[in-house]
Order: C-alpha cells, then structure tokens, then sequence
C-alpha cells in the first residue's frame, strides 16, 4: 500500500496516544506506564516493520487542523514536565522502577513528539505560535535553538559553518558538544545582527528563553523542591540529547559544494537524510522527511514530501533506531559507511575549518 497520504487523524493518534498513558501512570502506575514506556521504545518501530507503508504526499491540499494539533502537543509537553517531574520525585508513592519507566516514557516523548511540534511551530509566520514553540524549547532548558536553528542551521546547513552538521567520521558525543555550544554562541550572534539592523529593539530573545527556563525550574522546585528541579534538568537532558541526535542522523556526513564564485550551492535534497517509515514519520509529524523541510521550510508538516531515493539520502532503519545506533559511534560508523559513500563530498580546503 503505497502512495496514499497519512490522514491529520493518524499524525494526532500517533503523538497524542502517549499522553493519556503518561497521565495514568503518573497516577496509578502499572499496566499504564509500562504501556506508555512500551508505546514509545518498542511498538512504533515494531509497526514501521510490519507494516511497510510509505504515504504519499498531499501537496496543494490545506491542513486547518495542523496547527491545532501541534499546538495540543505543545501544551501537553508543558503539562508533561510538572507531572513527570511530580511522579518521579514528589510523593506520587510510586514504586523506584514505576518512576524510572515515568522519566525513560516522558523523556522519549519530549524528544521525539514535543521537539518536533515545537520545531513546527517556531517555522510557523503567526509570532503566537512561534512563541509557543520557543515556550516549549525554553521548557527544555534548550530556549536558544529556536533562533539557532532557524537563522544558523537553514542557512549553513550541511558545510563547516552548521554546528548542527555531522562530519563523516565525528563521533556522537564529540559532535553534541560542539552543537550545543555553537548554536547557542551563533543563535546569539545572529539575533544580535538582526537587532542591530532593525529600528525596533525591544527585548532580545534570548533573555525570554532564559527567563523562561528559570521559570521552568521554579516551577520544578515548587511542585518537588530540590529533587523536582534536579528531575526536571534530568528530563530535559534526556530530550536534547534526542534533538541533538536527529541532528546527528540527519545531517551525519553530507555536505554542500563550493561554487566557482565562492558561495555555497543551494540547499536541496541531496544535503539531508531521510526515513520511509511511516509511523514513526506520523509519531515524529513527518519530520524524518527531513529534505523537503529544508528546501520547503514553510510547508505545513502533513504535506512534506519524501523524495525518491536516488534524489536524496534514506536511511535504511526508522530514525529513532538510526539515532540509537548514533550511541555507538563504531557501529554506526560501520553501518552508515555504505549508505554514505553515494553521498558524501569532501569539504573544499575553504569549506573545511578543523585544524
């Protein structure tokens, strides 16, 4: 069964079941977080297995709803924190393990269903939506990456200048150190030349990420004291490292040519990898269709479009099992080495700037 488009109902069942279960078993324990904890480590890519779908696109067509439901996410991520973080370390009376599987559950639905809707929504024009998705990522303590990754990674993705681009090579944990870093230095600096060209200052963005961060961790100390802010910094470590892990992935080894007049050649297809796997693709709101984002940054999310393999990279694995074997940086490099080959450029003398 190919060719057909996801339905909007199969994106908002896929991102949304989790919640309920997350709910429940903050509350009750059990059946339900083991449900929750299953739901997200196991059974979506079970279903991408079994179930080889790859839906179609549905250019042209309008999505009202699609917003709806990336705003539903946002919040529920915003009300998923203060839960998950009272479950874990406040007197839910849940038993050690129960709490452990609510921090493993909720972390991966933080990296893996809120990061994608927020990254959505800080793509959307209405500046209410963007500053909803900006709430979600200050939430994570990780404010900086809607400027970062709008005004730094889309314009110097896949060369030297991206510090959210991979080399071929550069292991996980080294990259994720200097993403971090060099986002967050080169997201300022690109708001600040924004603001230098701009008449109307007011307030820089990131003091609203940072103060939004602070009053994430004040409300983490004000459900569970010391501990809830310890839990809630836990959590959001969990989901960063899962954004800094698609990045990783999808980006991992590609590069952008040098034209004659010095300039790099557009973005395009080539320069991102993507997934066929479909729900994982509903779950994650079509973001493994990484290259028609990049080319298409506006498109609604349900209308993102997978290009066929021999105009762009697919991964053989569904991301998140992409971004788990990214943990073993010889395995992964092992694995990803015949499926680079076809891909990978070296980096131009100008292009390359590692000692």
């Amino acid at each position: 069964m190919t060719g057909r488009p996801l339905p909007l109902a199969s994106f908002a069942l896929a991102a949304l079941l989790p919640l309920p279960l997350l709910a429940l078993g903050a509350l009750l324990g059990g059946i339900w977080l083991w449900a929750a904890f299953l739901y997200m480590a196991i059974l979506t890519v079970m279903l991408d297995q079994l179930i080889p779908l790859t839906a179609g696109s549905a250019e042209g067509e309008e999505f009202p709803a699609a917003d709806l439901l990336l705003v539903s996410v946002a919040i529920g991520a915003l009300t998923a924190l203060p839960v998950a973080t009272w479950a874990i370390a406040g007197e839910g009376g849940l038993a050690a393990g129960e709490r452990v599987l609510v921090f493993f559950a909720t972390g991966l639905w933080l990296g893996q269903v809120a990061h994608p809707a927020a990254h959505e929504l800080i793509h959307r024009p209405r500046r209410e939506l963007f500053r909803l998705g900006a709430a979600v990522y200050s939430a994570l303590l990780f404010g900086h990456h809607a400027s970062a990754h709008r005004l730094v990674h889309h314009r110097h993705v896949a060369s030297a200048l991206d510090p959210n681009t991979a080399r071929a090579g550069e292991s996980f944990y080294r990259f994720a150190l200097r993403a971090w870093h060099g986002s967050f230095v080169q997201g300022y600096q690109a708001e600040a030349e924004l603001r230098a060209r701009s008449p109307w200052k007011g307030l820089h963005p990131y003091a609203g990420y940072l103060a939004g961060s602070a009053l994430a961790l004040a409300t983490a100390l004000l459900v569970a004291g010391p501990a809830g802010v310890l839990v809630w910094v836990l959590l959001s470590l969990h989901a960063q490292m899962q954004i800094l892990l698609s990045d990783y992935v999808q980006h991992y080894g590609l590069t952008r040519s040098q034209r004659a007049d010095g300039r790099l050649e557009p973005v395009g297809p080539r320069h991102s990898w993507n997934t066929a796997h479909w729900f994982t693709s509903a779950l994650m709101l079509n973001a493994p269709r990484h290259s028609d984002h990049h080319t298409n940054p506006g498109r609604p999310f349900p209308a993102l479009r997978l290009p066929p393999p021999e105009e762009a990279p697919r991964l053989p694995w569904p991301l998140p099992v992409a971004c788990t074997l990214a943990l073993m940086p010889r395995l992964w490099r092992r694995a990803i080495r015949p499926h680079l080959v076809h891909w990978h450029r070296p980096p131009t003398p100008a292009q390359d700037t590692r000692a």
